[in-house]
C-alpha cells in the first residue's frame, strides 16, 4: 500500500505566495500619491479601454495590478457592495476601510482555500476633506491590508520604485507635480513615459461628490511637457 503524498502547510503557503508574487511582478507598476488638492494615481497602461484605475463610489477609487480579469472581478464586486450599502443606509456610510476589509477577506479566502491564488494587488483610495484624512489601503494577494501614508506603489518593480518615491515625495505637491513625479517614478531611470503610455486619475478634494476624474489626452500631455520646460 503506497503512502499518500504529503506537503507541509508551510510549503503550500510559500509556493502559493511565490506563484502570486511572480505573476504580479510581470505586470506594470502603479503609483498613488496624496497631494494638497487630492489623490493622484498614475499607472503604466498603454490600453485606452482596459482600465487599471476606476471609480467605486463618490470619493473612492479602485486600482489594480496583475491579472486584469481577476482585479476586474474584484472591482465589480466592490461597486456592488458600495451601491447596496449606500442605498440601504446612507452614502456617507460607504468608506474605503469597509471596502478594503471586504477585499481582504475575499483574497484571503481564495489564497487559503483555492487551488490557485489571485495574481493581483489592489488599492482602495478615499480622498478626505483634508490631506491628513486621505486613506490609501494597499491589499496584497493573500489578503494582507496595509494602511499607507502619503504614497504607495503596487506591482512590477514596486520595491525599487517605492524607495525612490519615499525619497522624492513631498506632502505639498499639487496635482500636476504629483502626476509628473508618478510618471518619472514609473520610468524608473529609463526613457520618460509619454501620455499615451500612462493612465492617470485624480480624486479632487474640492468636490463634495463624484470626486473621481481622469486626466488624459492634451491635458495630460501638457502637464508632462511642463516637466521639461
Amino acid at each position: 500500500m503506497s503512502m499518500p503524498f504529503y506537503v507541509s502547510p508551510e510549503q503550500v503557503m510559500k509556493d502559493r505566495a511565490d506563484y502570486a508574487r511572480k505573476g504580479i511582478a510581470r505586470g506594470r507598476s502603479l503609483v498613488a500619491l496624496s497631494t494638497s488638492d487630492g489623490i493622484v494615481i498614475v499607472a503604466e497602461n498603454p490600453s485606452r479601454t482596459l482600465y487599471k484605475i476606476s471609480e467605486i463610489y463618490d470619493r473612492i477609487a479602485f486600482a489594480g495590478v496583475g491579472k486584469y480579469n481577476e482585479f476586474e472581478m474584484l472591482r465589480i464586486a466592490g461597486v456592488r457592495q458600495a451601491d447596496v450599502k449606500g442605498y440601504s443606509f446612507a452614502r456617507e456610510d460607504v468608506n474605503a476601510r469597509s471596502l478594503a476589509n471586504g477585499y481582504a477577506q475575499t483574497l484571503g479566502q481564495v489564497f487559503t482555500h483555492e487551488m490557485k491564488p489571485y495574481e493581483v494587488e489592489i488599492l482602495v483610495a478615499q480622498v478626505g476633506e483634508t490631506q491628513d484624512t486621505d486613506e490609501l489601503f494597499h491589499i496584497l494577494y493573500d489578503g494582507t491590508v496595509m494602511d499607507e501614508q502619503g504614497c504607495t506603489v503596487l506591482g512590477g518593480q514596486a520595491e525599487a520604485i517605492l524607495e525612490t518615491a519615499r525619497e522624492r515625495y513631498r506632502a505639498d505637491l499639487d496635482r500636476a507635480g504629483a502626476i509628473r513625479l508618478g510618471a518619472e517614478l514609473l520610468a524608473n531611470d529609463g526613457d520618460p513615459l509619454a501620455a499615451g503610455q500612462l493612465e492617470v486619475a485624480f480624486l479632487d478634494r474640492s468636490r463634495t461628490r463624484r470626486a473621481f476624474q481622469r486626466v488624459r489626452g492634451d491635458d495630460l500631455a501638457t502637464i508632462l511637457s511642463d516637466a521639461t520646460d
